[in-house]
């Protein structure tokens, strides 16, 4: 679909050269003569390389529509990870790095939502938090509770986690799976 380039937003796709962009960022600047003109950041989607283009307000574009599908996740794989569709049952392997590191949180049965491009998948978003079990961290010291101080932990998949003194092994938590910072402690 042909967009004008002054109508672009952040999160939207583009194909710009053959290649598939995310934008970042769309600001219109008008200099003090001449027209005005789009300075578009993206990010290059399959290698993650960002580029600024300056775009013609009125130059048209063309936007990208990707298929977003719900998945539930299977199995490791090693390298890959097996996933399948909700509602066709279609199964489907993607690559761990495709993921980056929030692929360190898949849990049986997580239900996930796998964007694709004439069905290439491009990216796995797994939901914002997860529930883990911290399995090693050191022990709680009495008075520590109410300080800001946070001590190191490791969870069940054997990732290493800032925690709040008062957490003890054994103990679950929230954790987010963009950037796998302790939320809270899980309430179950």
């Amino acid at each position: 679909m042909k967009v004008n380039a002054n109508t672009l937003r952040s999160g939207n796709v583009i194909d710009y050269n053959g290649k598939l962009w995310v934008v970042v960022k769309n600001e219109i600047q008008t200099p003090g003569k001449g027209a005005a003109v789009a300075q578009v950041e993206m990010r290059d989607l399959r290698t993650g390389s960002k580029d600024n283009v300056r775009f013609r307000t009125q130059e048209t574009i063309e936007r990208v529509r990707l298929e977003q599908d719900e998945y539930q996740y299977l199995y490791d794989e090693g390298e890959t990870a097996a996933f399948m569709h909700t509602t066709t049952f279609e199964q489907i392997s993607i690559t761990k790095e495709l993921m980056g590191s929030p692929a360190a949180y898949l849990q049986e049965g997580m239900i996930v939502e796998i964007e694709k491009y004439e069905n290439e998948p491009l990216s796995v978003r797994l939901p914002d938090s997860v529930v883990m079990e911290v399995v090693e961290c050191e022990p709680v010291v009495k008075g520590q509770t109410a300080t800001t101080s946070y001590k190191p932990g490791i969870l069940e998949n054997g990732v290493k986690v800032m925690i709040p003194p008062h957490i003890d092994a054994g103990t679950r938590v929230v954790v987010k799976t963009e950037d796998g910072s302790y939320v809270e402690r899980a309430k179950d």
